[in-house]
């Protein structure tokens, strides 16, 4: 294959190269210097290609030949056809009205159209191998060209799934329009912009609604800009700028960002980390692109999406990370994993920076430098899904030794509008998944995340800094069993793949969902209706210092299968022999191994942490071999069979329980010793309450109390005439706080007393209408209902 470069072409490059110090992308030839959409162009290559790295460095060198090696075996087997560009990607279906496979044929479509971006990436990337290649070039625009005539084109009806038309296909399309700009005559120009006119025209963005609103929003704005770009229609690019302003503001229902922090798209789904990982990227990218031109984006509501990065995204981040609770159906995909979805994060996070404050920027630069610091499990420049953009984006950060790690957090995130929350300590985090009238059990859709029914039934993870940062990671959802999920409670009723129906359609019948957080600590709680079945529990969770303690009350089912509710599920990986003791006896590790731990105080496995039955319990465990496929709960994975050992502690209630109840703790990251010494530590936990009525402890050495009132009523020295969550903490000052919450957002008005001498009250919100102090403090709370679930504080001064 012949060089398609000019002499002028290479003195260009050569010159671009020495000014950036070895920077790696091949020019756009023949640009207009003094043409905006020239301007546009040469922005939008050097975002999607990457800046300011050497191609002769490590990791972009091998990451360069790869793409070279990935773009030959493209053009290699690239075969125009009828109904395909590759034999191994059919796109045309043969009743588009009636096959139920039409989305993986439009799936295919939008994937031929990444292929050709693929190729022109390769061309237009220095070390690729193929840098130049006329050859290669002219495929790509043959590729272009078939794929116009066969079907993507302005007199085709779309057919499977929307995404491929709308964002899929044609951002790839745009994205090789732009590198390939100068290749491309006139009139294919204009015929690709006539077919994204076509399939994205102008009304997709008039009103927010449907597949419109939040990430979706921001990647049709994505391909209405590039199309304004290739096309040189001013009118397309503000069009996009201004269609983007719907997605800023806080929202009170749907999708988008709420106040508290969450993230909803698919209308009950919480999405930090799938979806909002996208709108994320591509709000970076778009304020990226449109910056100091005509088109800036300037809308003042778009802090609400740098306040975000700190209120909504930073919570589910650990140490490269993000949260799997927050990535919905995206779990069930095994090329990714919860480190592969972090990567991005920190990169977009990067990418927003430059349009965000200095001090905003300096912040988020300390914050990911920290995050990609302490990724030992999977460290980002090794991650082989992280694009070159990405990689450079993070290595600057890396690289950068003016800034200041920022450590991880140390406190508690509550998040009542979706049901999440996050408890961060020294050494260890952790994440609650929920379920109410709001937030959907679990998504399903497209054939993905058949068997995630039980994550939204309390569901708790959690992570050590220097340990277990694999758990989720290691092949963990097509091997565990998904009746087994750790903290749930769930009855073993078989299920059908996908129960419940598509895209979060199924929820809950309940409303006390939530807690209360002096944003170090926290009482949450779930009344738990369980998926398809009878089930019903009502679920707390005391988030403290060095433990979860945990608390099961109430809990019911008439399935005539068994009820259990999972202590834990540690994924032990692929050799599984870490050492697990109970009461000071260990045993043994065989497998399958099985046990009924009769009058149990605590249990430890080695690298991992502890687990305290305080008073004793009968708890069931398993160590065993799993094998699964990642087929099994996803249409589109491998079929290659997976498999990991596992340690699984659980209680069983048996058959059709009534008022079946747990006690326990879990300690992460506690040794042996400190395990035991807590057992023995009677005094330490005080279990006020474990009924379908109230639900309470108190720790006496911390001056806590906290209760989850599922009814009214009195427990120890706390009086609620109205279901609430209360956390009390005495201080060592001679100062207490009193959280309170309305997790059901029903009440107009609660009377909450605490039996403690009070001197005075030193602050309080407007929802209290009225206080009391002497004897006992006295507290009256007007409308509740508007607060949304959010913690009401009020200080005092004890006597």
């Amino acid at each position: 294959m012949t060089s398609a470069w000019s002499r002028r072409t290479f003195l260009a490059t050569s010159a671009a190269l020495t000014a950036t110090g070895g920077a790696l992308v091949l020019p756009a030839p023949h640009a207009a210097a003094d043409d905006p959409y020239t301007a546009l162009r040469a922005t939008w290559s050097a975002l999607i290609l990457g800046e300011g790295f050497s191609p002769t460095a490590e990791p972009f060198r091998s990451r360069l030949a790869d793409l070279g090696t990935r773009a030959r075996q493209l053009l290699e087997t690239m075969a125009p056809a009828d109904g395909s560009l590759w034999p191994d990607a059919v796109f045309a279906d043969p009743d588009p009205d009636t096959d139920p496979e039409s989305y993986a044929f439009s799936g295919r479509m939008a994937d031929s159209f990444l292929r050709l971006s693929a190729m022109a990436q390769a061309y237009r990337q220095q070390g690729t191998g193929l840098t130049g290649d006329a050859g290669l070039r002219d495929a790509v625009i043959r590729g272009l060209d078939h794929l116009h005539s066969q079907v993507y084109n302005d007199q085709q009806t779309r057919y499977g799934n929307w995404y491929s038309w709308q964002i899929g296909a044609p951002q790839a399309l745009l994205d090789v329009c732009v590198l390939l700009y100068d290749a491309l005559t006139p009139e294919r120009l204009a015929r690709c912009c006539a077919a994204v006119d076509h399939f994205v025209p102008d009304s997709t963005v008039a009103s927010y609604t449907g597949t419109s609103t939040g990430a979706n929003r921001v990647d049709l704005c994505r391909v209405l800009a590039l199309r304004g770009v290739v096309g040189g229609t001013s009118a397309k690019i503000a069009l996009a700028r201004d269609a983007l302003s719907p997605v800023f503001p806080l929202v009170t229902k749907g999708d988008g960002l709420y106040a508290d922090g969450s993230f909803i798209q698919h209308t009950t789904v919480p999405y930090t980390g799938s979806y909002g990982s996208v709108m994320l990227g591509g709000l970076g990218l778009l304020f990226a692109l449109l910056k100091g031109t005509a088109w800036e984006v300037t809308d003042p509501q778009r802090q609400v999406v740098f306040d975000a990065v700190e209120n909504a995204w930073a919570p589910f981040l650990y140490n490269g990370l993000v949260m799997d609770s927050v990535a919905g159906r995206a779990i069930s995909r095994g090329e990714g994993d919860d480190h592969r979805r972090g990567h991005p994060v920190l990169a977009s996070i990067v990418l927003l920076g430059r349009g965000a404050s200095a001090a905003e920027n300096a912040r988020w630069r300390g914050l990911v430098k920290g995050w990609a610091q302490r990724d030992y499990y999977s460290p980002p420049l090794s991650d082989p899904s992280l694009g070159l953009t990405s990689l450079a984006r993070i290595k600057s950060v890396l690289d950068d030794t003016s800034l200041t790690v920022v450590p991880e957090p140390d406190g508690h995130r509550l998040f009542p509008d979706m049901a999440r929350a996050t408890h961060r300590r020294p050494g260890w985090a952790a994440a609650l998944s929920m379920a109410d009238r709001r937030i959907t059990y679990y998504e399903t859709g497209n054939g993905e995340n058949l068997r995630g029914w039980h994550t939204g039934a309390g569901m708790l993870y959690w992570w050590g800094d220097t340990f277990a940062n694999g758990q989720y990671s290691d092949a963990f959802w097509p091997t565990v069993d998904p009746y087994r999920l750790p903290g749930t409670t769930v009855s073993r009723k078989p299920l059908a793949d996908g129960a419940g129906g598509d895209w979060g359609a199924s929820l809950p019948d309940v409303n006390w969902v939530g807690g209360v957080t002096d944003k170090k600590r926290a009482a949450v709680g779930q009344y738990l209706k369980g998926l398809s079945s009878t089930l019903m529990a009502k679920k707390s969770w005391f988030f403290l210092d060095d433990t979860v303690v945990c608390l099961g009350a109430g809990i019911h089912g008439r399935d005539g299968s068994a009820v259990e509710s999972t202590v834990d599920n540690r994924n032990l990986g692929p050799v599984g022999n870490a050492p697990f003791t109970v009461g000071g006896s260990a045993t043994p590790r065989t497998l399958p191994w099985s046990a009924t731990l009769t009058n149990t105080s605590w249990a430890h496995l080695a690298g991992h942490g502890g687990y305290v039955f305080p008073g004793g319990a009968t708890v069931k465990a398993l160590r065993e071999n799993r094998t699964g496929r990642w087929s099994d709960i996803n249409t589109a994975g491998s079929t290659d069979p997976v498999s990991r050992k596992y340690l699984t502690l659980w209680f069983d209630h048996g058959q059709n329980p009534t008022d079946a109840a747990y006690v326990y703790q879990v300690l992460p990251g506690a040794t042996e010793q400190r395990t035991a010494a807590r057992a023995a530590d009677s005094d330490w936990l005080r279990v006020l309450a474990n009924t379908d009525d109230q639900q309470g402890v108190a720790v006496p050495s911390t001056g806590l109390t906290a209760v989850n009132f599922w009814f009214g009523g009195s427990v120890g020295p706390l009086v609620a005439d109205a279901p609430c969550s209360v956390m009390v903490t005495e201080h060592a000052d001679g100062t207490a706080t009193v959280c309170v919450s309305d997790p059901m957002r029903m009440r107009t008005s609660l009377t909450l007393t605490w039996d403690r001498a009070v001197a005075s009250v030193v602050s309080k919100p407007s929802t209290v209408t009225s206080a009391a102090t002497g004897a006992s403090l006295w507290l009256v709370f007007g409308d509740l209902s508007g607060t949304r679930g959010a913690t009401q504080t009020v200080k005092v001064r004890l006597s």
